[in-house]
């Protein structure tokens, strides 16, 4: 058990939050136990109008807003710190990682894909 990440495409349209797993879903992104980088996608989740208090199994569409607000919180060392029973520590090789799925992910939005976050622990 632990906090596992994924990032994912589709190019179905999807709301900002809540929305059925894609049919076309691919997954290209994955963390083990980043629990700061959980605690800042909950907060955009909420901002989005996303309702579920436990933030588990519940998606959050991303834009490139989104992603450019996440790199400058990260290069910043400016993530949330976040706690929960499974969910570990962040550690500092998560950085170098967290901006290789920015980068990912904004090469998955130009090429007309949308991308999302969920988390389950």
């Amino acid at each position: 058990m632990g906090l596992d990440m994924y990032a994912g495409t589709t190019t179905e349209d999807i709301a900002a939050v809540d929305f059925d797993k894609p049919n076309d879903a691919e997954e290209f992104f994955y963390w083990r136990k980043h629990p700061n980088l959980h605690g800042w996608m909950e907060a955009l989740y909420k901002k989005k109008g996303g309702t579920e208090p436990d933030f588990n199994l519940v998606p959050v569409r991303l834009d490139s807003s989104d992603l450019d607000l996440l790199e400058k919180v990260v290069r910043a060392d400016m993530l949330p710190h976040t706690d929960g029973f499974f969910f570990g520590t962040s550690e500092h090789e998560a950085k170098d990682r967290t901006l290789e799925f920015i980068r990912l992910a904004r090469e998955a939005l130009a090429s007309g894909k949308r991308v999302y976050y969920y988390a389950w622990w």
